[in-house]
């Protein structure tokens, strides 16, 4: 099949036997030849992460604060690792080491990126593979972004005269050599760029679910897994709130046209959920990929007569959000009348002010604010081919006595959103649900 690439989140490396799982899942299959590794997570619901304790630390260290105590807990932690394993790896002097550099470090990055690295040498040690530096294949230019030419260039090189590696994940290096981290979660990122740097075949990304979900199991109980969900598909669901993986932790893999596979390190037997690039229509009519919300928009909405003969007068309205730095979601519109769906939280305290220049800049005959709508969004590569499907997602909230303010479908045809009151989310969520899963 090819070379497989794996990247393991937190929660699996929490301690030496969910590393004991990973070692199991790694040699099960020779074409895992590269493993980018988290720092680890919590072992409890009350432990703390490895990377928050990090912060921390350099924190107190920018403040002149001694840091002795968060630092003894993080020490003890892989200390215990190490032992429990049965690893022959010089634990305490990389320690001592990162300790004395975090001390004078003048960011958070080194110190963040810290858990990781140790991470990574623990698993190389353990699995008898190459330890691969992130610092030396993954590269930041002067703005703080990913130089992807020159670390694919340069990863791709190493990856290519290594049989086996293991490379942290969570960080590279800025310009001058010092340690650079991506933003939180930034190991899904690290792991899509190694498996283009590796061409991988496969990308697996293994967490403590088996793969995603047709609908938010806090909302909708035990919703159906999902077996198959296009990048596109993805990008839809998780932009309106579902739990996964964000996009530009998967844009590597994506560019490259790369599967992922989202596994279960606890549960390595079941299949997950596979990202494609494409993938052939549902071959049962009349269902869904999944479905996902969120809450708290405001629905600005002017009338003015004639609007559709006045030219400008969109882009009018849309100035208006984009002088207070404001983003809108959807713009739907009649002949006489223009609304922006638009985030509760971007227009704290903006609102009067955004208002006041709508009616100066627009001189709209009236306008309405609706506040508290949820936006729920039913995505399914078979829709734009399935008659009724939109009436379908209609009728079910119509049984459920929930009324629609606002409907719109996005031009790609994979989706339907509908707009809710806020106290009608949940039982919206569960209605569509239920119509389209028997």
């Amino acid at each position: 099949m090819g070379i497989k690439v794996c990247k393991f989140g937190g929660t699996s490396l929490a301690d030496a036997a969910q590393i004991r799982k990973v070692q199991t899942i790694m040699l099960a299959d020779e074409q895992r030849r590269f493993i980018v590794p988290s720092a680890p997570g919590k072992r409890t619901p009350k432990d703390q992460k490895i990377t928050d304790l990090l912060y921390l630390c350099a924190s107190h260290a920018r403040e002149g604060i001694r840091f002795d105590e968060v630092w003894s807990i993080i020490a003890d932690r892989y200390r215990s690792i190490v032992a429990d394993l049965g690893i022959k790896l010089n634990i305490n002097e990389e320690l001592a080491e990162i300790q004395s550099r975090i001390a004078l470090s003048k960011t958070p990055d080194y110190a963040a990126s810290r858990g990781e690295y140790l991470s990574g040498l623990i698993i190389a040690s353990l699995l008898g593979w190459d330890f691969i530096d992130a610092a030396e294949v993954i590269f930041f230019d002067s703005r703080g972004r990913l130089d992807t030419k020159k670390t694919q260039d340069v990863l791709s090189h190493r990856l290519n005269k290594t049989k086996n590696g293991v490379i942290p994940g969570f960080y590279g290096a800025a310009p001058d050599g010092e340690v650079k981290t991506f933003s939180r979660g930034g190991s899904d990122i690290s792991g899509a760029i190694v498996a283009a740097g590796a061409h991988a075949a496969v990308y697996e990304n293994w967490t403590d679910v088996s793969g995603l979900l047709m609908a938010d199991p806090r909302i909708v109980e035990n919703p159906r897994p999902i077996d198959t969900v296009t990048y596109r598909e993805l990008r839809e669901l998780a932009y309106m709130g579902a739990t996964v993986l964000h996009d530009e932790a998967i844009f590597p893999v994506r560019q490259a046209g790369i599967p992922v596979n989202i596994r279960n390190t606890n549960r390595p037997d079941d299949a997950g959920t596979l990202i494609t690039p494409d993938a052939d229509p549902i071959a049962h009519r009349g269902t869904i990929t999944g479905l996902a919300g969120r809450k708290d928009f405001h629905v600005i909405t002017l009338y003015k007569a004639m609007m559709n003969t006045e030219v400008g007068f969109g882009r009018r309205l849309l100035s208006v959000l984009e002088d207070h730095a404001v983003s809108f979601e959807h713009a739907p519109t009649g002949i006489d009348t223009m609304s922006v769906v638009v985030s509760g939280s971007q227009l704290e305290e903006k609102l009067e002010k955004v208002l006041d220049q709508i009616r100066v800049d627009c001189e709209p005959d009236s306008m309405e604010v609706y506040p508290s709508m949820a936006l729920i969004a039913v995505v399914g590569r078979g829709m734009a081919q399935t008659p009724g499907m939109a009436a379908k997602t209609f009728d079910a909230l119509a049984n459920a006595k929930v009324n629609i303010r606002m409907i719109d479908q996005g031009s790609s045809e994979i989706n339907i959103i509908v707009g809710v009151d806020s106290s009608d989310f949940e039982k919206a969520m569960k209605a569509i649900y239920a119509a389209f899963v028997v």
